[in-house]
């Protein structure tokens, strides 16, 4: 806690005091009055007073605060009316806790009271004396020297020691470690090293691939979009723009104030509106017009001007700091968010000062019910408001048009985003192919191969009818060796039980081989075959001389592959005419049965 800086006075009915609080809430005082004892609290102060007379608090009390001098003065009536208070310049000993002041030894022999409940009562005693009280300290005014050398900062770097006794209380307002000691400079490298710490590859990559809820904050319309961007019309506009009871009692409390400001620092407040606009545009943007608890963080946080006391130097430098920013902390780090937000301030300052001040209010509503963010309407946004409803409506202008033809690119950023795309479009774009071919993969046919010889389909798909016939006609022909029993790798698994079934060959048949036993013996078997044989050939083949020619090397191919995978079937010769073999047989057999 810090002990304010004090004053007090009497006359004959009332205590006055007047206590200095500085850049806190004036809706949050608290008082305690109570005989001698008086306390008072506005956060981050507390003063605590041992008053030499007794007060009262009888409904006669009053209190009010100067909220350009931050200065509070109450009247608190006296118990004893007409009683006169001494010493109330003795600030220290006002400021002292109450407790005893007598003279006892510092050291006392405690066995001269001798039993055990003398142990007891001590302890009770110094249990009672323990002072539980915040330790306080009278405050000493800052010389102009020691101000002179603090750095400024605020409304017009007008500003200066607010942050020499406060920064422990108002830490998470700024990210500046110690404002009064750091020079522009200093912040602004910082403030470029925070943001090159906290970007994040992975959050910016994800925002950009997967953009659906973005797309959708994008299409959103905020009331601004519904004024004229005329400046001719500004009357029209200030009539379109209304006001709510709030911001009409807001700005009767405003003290209306004149700026003495030179030509860098009133370039510099222009510059410092244009980045707190672009702050509260992303937001209303990001939340769809609805403020939540994260909203005076997110302003603050996105605005180099609110959050590292910058000073910039040209519009730019503003947009760059902004973008960076927007792609640094928030929760939608995407740059199309940046540049609606720069699209959304041009709109606002070609809508005239109603539209600007409306927006300023709003965002002195949004720090004011924040704690500890109300400061920085102290610092900036108050001033900010009175200000503005005094600028002239053709600098505004200006500044839209020169807003509008501004351009931002990735590249300005410096954070390698152009690279970091290329390289994550690469990745997926492989990623890609790589399922595409798995699913090629897992759909491309799969051959198989039986012991009667594996099927040349996939092969010969080009192949042309005859190819076909072909095959048809090695097919017969291994049908006649399983049924006759003469074939290679065939007869073995012929049985009763198991009669011969048609089974898919390759174009290269075997050749029926010449029956071995006696005449007698395989003459019937023989003439069966035959009469089979020229059945099917009949009715399957039809080929011609200049067919098989061209069809022999399908057979070799054909052949090839069957040996590959472990078929037992001969090679045919392609010049032999399997009705040859027909004619050839039938001969024998009839010669055999004739002898």
């Amino acid at each position: 806690m810090i002990t304010p800086a004090f004053d007090l006075s009497q006359d004959p009915e009332f205590l006055i005091l007047s206590i200095r609080v500085p850049y806190t809430r004036t809706s949050e005082f608290d008082l305690y009055i109570d005989g001698t004892d008086f306390k008072f609290f506005a956060k981050p102060y507390f003063l605590r007073l041992s008053l030499p007379g007794r007060i009262v608090e009888d409904g006669r009390e009053k209190a009010k605060f100067d909220i350009d001098k931050g200065l509070v003065t109450l009247r608190v009536p006296k118990e004893t009316s007409g009683e006169h208070f001494e010493g109330l310049q003795m600030l220290t000993s006002l400021l002292a806790p109450k407790g005893s002041r007598s003279a006892k030894p510092l050291i006392e022999d405690l066995s001269a009271g001798g039993g055990e409940g003398a142990g007891d009562d001590d302890e009770d005693e110094d249990e009672e004396d323990f002072d539980w009280q915040v330790e306080q300290e009278v405050y000493k005014e800052s010389s102009e020297e020691e101000l002179g050398a603090l750095q400024k900062y605020g409304f017009g770097n007008q500003r200066c020691g607010v942050f020499a006794r406060l920064q422990e209380e108002l830490s998470d307002v700024t990210d500046v470690k110690n404002p009064e000691g750091t020079t522009a400079a200093e912040r602004r490298q910082g403030r470029l090293h925070a943001e090159a710490s906290a970007f994040s590859p992975d959050h910016y990559l994800a925002d950009l691939f997967e953009d659906d809820e973005i797309k959708g904050l994008l299409k959103f319309r905020p009331w601004w979009e519904k004024l004229s961007p005329s400046t001719e019309q500004e009357e029209e506009v200030a009539a379109a723009v209304s006001f709510t009871d709030d911001e009409k009692e807001q700005l009767r409390k405003f003290t209306n104030r004149s700026y003495l400001l030179d030509k860098t620092s009133r370039h510099q407040v222009w510059l410092g509106l244009v980045d707190v606009l672009l702050a509260y545009c992303y937001e209303a943007r990001s939340t769809e017009g609805e403020h939540n608890v994260e909203s005076p963080w997110t302003i603050r946080k996105l605005s180099g001007t609110l959050c590292w006391l910058e000073t910039y130097s040209s519009l730019q430098d503003v947009l760059v700091s902004f973008g960076r920013r927007v792609l640094c902390y928030p929760l939608y780090r995407h740059f199309a968010m940046a540049s609606a937000a720069v699209r959304d301030t041009t709109t606002i300052l070609q809508s005239g000062r109603a539209g600007v001040l409306r927006c300023l209010l709003d965002i002195h509503r949004v720090f004011r019910e924040n704690d500890p963010a109300y400061i920085l309407n102290d610092l900036y946004i108050t001033d900010y408001c009175v200000w503005i409803q005094r600028v002239k409506s053709k600098k505004m202008s200006a500044l839209a048009v020169t807003l509008q033809k501004a351009s931002l690119r990735k590249k300005d950023l410096e954070l390698e985003l152009e690279e970091l795309e290329e390289a994550a479009t690469m990745v997926a774009d492989e990623e890609e192919e790589d399922e595409e071919e798995g699913a090629a993969s897992d759909c491309a046919p799969i051959s198989h191969s039986d012991s009667g010889g594996a099927s040349s389909d996939s092969s010969s798909s080009d192949s042309s009818d005859e190819s076909e016939e072909s095959e048809a006609e090695g097919q017969s022909c291994t049908e006649s060796n399983e049924g006759g029993g003469g074939g290679r790798g065939g007869g073995g698994r012929a049985s009763k039980d198991n009669p011969p079934q048609p089974q898919p060959v390759s174009a290269a048949s075997p050749i029926p081989q010449e029956p071995t036993s006696t005449p007698s013996s395989a003459s019937q078997g023989s003439s069966l075959l035959i009469q089979e044989l020229g059945e099917r050939v009949a009715d399957e083949l039809r080929i011609s001389q200049d067919s098989r020619a061209n069809s022999g090397a399908a057979k070799a191919d054909a052949t090839s592959g069957s040996r590959s995978t472990g078929g037992t079937l001969l090679e045919p010769s392609p010049r032999r005419n399997p009705l040859l073999i027909v004619g050839a047989l039938e001969d024998r057999d009839e010669s055999d049965f004739v002898g």
